[in-house]
């Protein structure tokens, strides 16, 4: 079952490893990432990252709304971490699920500042309420202690 859905380009840290985690029993994270597994470097440090005990699944956009659709997670308290808010955005829709988590989004150039981490293009703050006016509850809130705050 899916407790949450996070956009975090970082993937699996500090904050998604022990405090997520703890905090919502998670036993299987599912990173939704299109560029992971093709860079080495980045699935080694990534796995040394992971809580003992926690299953580490990493799959693209479409292995990973696929892996749900047939079941396979349904026996995991899963959390899924979403690397870009474009694929939070399709897995989100893609399964309907009504909660998405915004959590660290990478700065630049043209980008809107919603948050003191959270940093979107026009085209994703778009996408983000679209999803909001399906009735989706986009929010960012770092860490379970801290506040939500609503898109």
């Amino acid at each position: 079952m899916i407790e949450c859905v996070r956009v975090d380009y970082r993937l699996l840290h500090g904050q998604v490893a022990v405090s997520w985690c703890s905090a919502l029993g998670i036993n299987c994270i599912l990173l939704v990432t299109d560029t992971l597994k093709n860079d080495p470097i980045r699935v080694t440090s990534v796995k040394l990252a992971k809580p003992e005990g926690c299953k580490l699944v990493v799959k693209n956009v479409s292995e990973s709304i696929e892996a749900v659709q047939s079941g396979v997670t349904d026996k995991y308290k899963l959390m899924v971490v979403c690397e870009t808010v474009d694929e939070g955005a399709a897995f989100v829709k893609a399964l309907g699920v009504k909660s998405l988590n915004i959590g660290n989004t990478r700065p630049g150039d043209g980008k809107e500042k919603l948050d003191s981490v959270v940093y979107v293009t026009p085209e994703e703050k778009e996408a983000l309420l679209e999803l909001k006016g399906a009735g989706t509850d986009v929010y960012m809130q770092m860490i379970p202690d801290s506040k939500k705050i609503k898109l």
